[in-house]
């Protein structure tokens, strides 16, 4: 097979795949924070002493982690105006299934890491007045976070990764900027390959930042 490597049009058309850098990081900066103080009410909710609370929060977490993002995503954007008669715009529909997918699996990981804390460690706390939102913020939270580090994490790596399906309702994200210059450019293999190489410079410094973070706290815990 004679095949020789042409990144011309990789070069030429940079600005453009720039800018969909910047979507995909705007994506991804509002959904995780977003999933993860949604995940934490979740998990609160999913604890509480109100079966018919306990029963709606454990509910949110099954259907969203059942039930494939893509799926989800095109749910958003193309059945929801059917229903409500309110139409999303691509962004926003985009923004909305990656934020309440991830805070399905962020309430789960939050739920764990809460439920691992010693019976002791609550009663203590109580026993000393605090407040349940004085008890999560001083006691349970600082103990619990350690623990729960690794699991956000890939969380936040998954989240990264998936801010690519927005392509499909036509996000102009990387992963739509490049598949669109891969039609305009009959370079695909170059063009998408650049898109890859572009996703790994994105993701895996904040990946072996939280590593170094992850192995600093299990000293310092030790």
């Amino acid at each position: 097979m004679d095949f020789s490597w042409d990144f011309s049009a990789v070069l030429q058309d940079w600005p453009v795949l720039l800018r969909g850098v910047g979507v995909t990081a705007g994506l991804w900066a509002i959904a995780f924070p977003a999933a993860m103080l949604l995940g934490v009410l979740i998990a609160l909710a999913a604890r509480s002493t109100r079966p018919l609370l306990g029963a709606v929060a454990r509910g949110y977490m099954e259907l969203f982690r059942n039930i494939p993002i893509l799926i989800q995503l095109v749910w958003f954007f193309f059945a929801l105006p059917i229903l409500t008669g309110v139409q999303l715009s691509p962004y926003v529909a985009a923004l909305l299934a990656l934020t309440l997918n991830a805070s399905a699996y962020c309430s789960e990981i939050f739920r764990g890491g809460i439920a691992s804390l010693p019976k002791g460690q609550w009663e203590g706390a109580l026993a000393i007045g605090m407040s349940r939102s004085q008890m999560l913020r001083r006691v349970v939270l600082p103990q619990v976070l350690k623990r729960m580090l690794p699991a956000f994490t890939n969380r936040g790596i998954e989240l990264a990764k998936n801010t690519s399906i927005a392509s499909v309702i036509a996000v102009h994200e990387l992963m739509y900027q490049g598949r669109a210059l891969s039609a305009a450019s009959y370079r695909p293999l170059e063009m998408l390959t650049a898109v890859a190489v572009i996703y790994f410079v994105l993701i895996y410094p904040g990946a072996y930042a939280a590593s170094r973070l992850e192995k600093r706290l299990a000293l310092r815990g030790t």
